[in-house]
């Protein structure tokens, strides 16, 4: 459903806020080594939040990459349209460019109401609970 660098950035955003919780800030090696991600990919995907400030980043000895008071909160939401765009909001499941109320493809109803759910989902679930889940024991953050 989502891009690689969506599932990449996600399980990394969720993994750094753990992290951050404990005031650790982590370089891109270990984040990729605790999430099973490639770091060049998943580097060129965490600067770009860097730079979206969607989570921040720090140079030098004790540098890496955080999220701080401001950033608590993020939803998922922010991150997928960081990384993907509203595409998945939006576009035709087929692919079809004019597909829409009035001229919609055969599984638009269908996968409007889909749409619908993913959209509450990631609109309400945040980092946080995510994180939480992950240092709970609720949840994990590899395969």
């Amino acid at each position: 459903m989502f891009s690689k660098a969506a599932e990449y950035g996600i399980r990394a955003v969720i993994y750094i806020w753990g992290q951050s919780n404990k005031g650790l800030k982590m370089g891109v090696k270990d984040i990729c080594k605790e999430i099973d991600a490639p770091e060049f990919f998943t580097a060129k995907v965490l600067q770009s939040l860097a730079r979206l400030n969607i989570i921040s980043s720090a140079k030098g000895p004790n540098g890496g990459f955080y999220i701080d008071e401001e950033q608590e909160e993020i939803k998922l939401i922010d991150l997928v349209v960081a990384i993907d765009g509203d595409g998945i909001f939006k576009g035709c499941a087929l692919g079809l460019k004019q597909c829409s109320e009035t001229n919609p493809c055969p599984i638009h109803k269908d996968f409007k109401a889909i749409r619908d759910d993913l959209t509450q989902l990631l609109q309400t679930r945040s980092i946080r609970e995510l994180a939480e889940d992950v240092e709970n024991g609720l949840a994990t953050l590899v395969r």
